[in-house]
């Protein structure tokens, strides 16, 4: 009986020493993801050209189209991308747990009502929530009424992005496309309301 009750605490202290490095882990994912930036995934010449402002732009000429960008929304309604085609199309990365995402989303929310009318759609890809609940309390409290693509494994921003033109660890990252559908502008850092503004204005002026 004794030799039973002297195990219990050893096993105690083995699950502890388990679970910590876990939750550091975990916890490390979580603030690396949060608002790193670098070199985007995978290779090739994507074309960008660095800005002052932390955001790079493509040469029309020199633009490439996303892939396949499609799926249920945060209130459980289908969503394609392609659909958007005519206008242009502001894509946000964005997870509720992120401190720099909820510092940039009232400007996103007024941007995006103020551009609506010039022919501006934008389009939030909601990532690493395991569920629908904190992001749409996120939406809520910050005035976001445009739709967010469900993302939580990131399957989206990995197959949706040609390689070379996202890095998925940099969330909140930002994609403008143009009337045509093709990848004209892009921020991997949170975007305040005078830098959203100068990323969406050169594209509302295209003809």
């Amino acid at each position: 009986m004794n030799s039973g009750r002297a195990s219990r605490p050893r096993s105690g202290r083995h699950r502890s020493r388990v679970i910590t490095p876990i939750a550091i882990a975990v916890a490390a994912l979580t603030l690396s993801a949060c608002g790193s930036g670098g070199k985007s995934g995978g290779g090739g010449d994507t074309n960008f050209v660095t800005n002052s402002g932390g955001i790079t732009t493509v040469a029309r000429t020199e633009r490439t189209s996303v892939n396949e960008i499609a799926g249920e929304t945060l209130e459980g309604k289908t969503l394609d991308v392609a659909d958007l085609k005519g206008k242009v199309v502001v894509l946000n990365v964005w997870g509720s747990w992120c401190p720099p995402c909820r510092a940039e989303a009232p400007h996103f929310a007024k941007v995006a009502k103020d551009t609506e009318a010039q022919g501006v759609s934008f389009v939030g890809i909601n990532t690493r929530d395991p569920n629908k609940g904190p992001a749409l309390a996120f939406e809520k409290d910050y005035g976001v009424e445009y739709p967010s693509l469900y993302d939580p494994t990131g399957k989206l921003i990995l197959s949706g992005f040609p390689k070379g033109t996202l890095n998925p660890q940099a969330i909140p990252s930002t994609i403008v496309l143009d009337r045509d559908g093709k990848i004209a502008a892009r921020s991997l850092m949170a975007l305040n309301e005078d830098k959203l503004r100068k990323m969406i204005a050169p594209l509302i002026a295209e003809k």
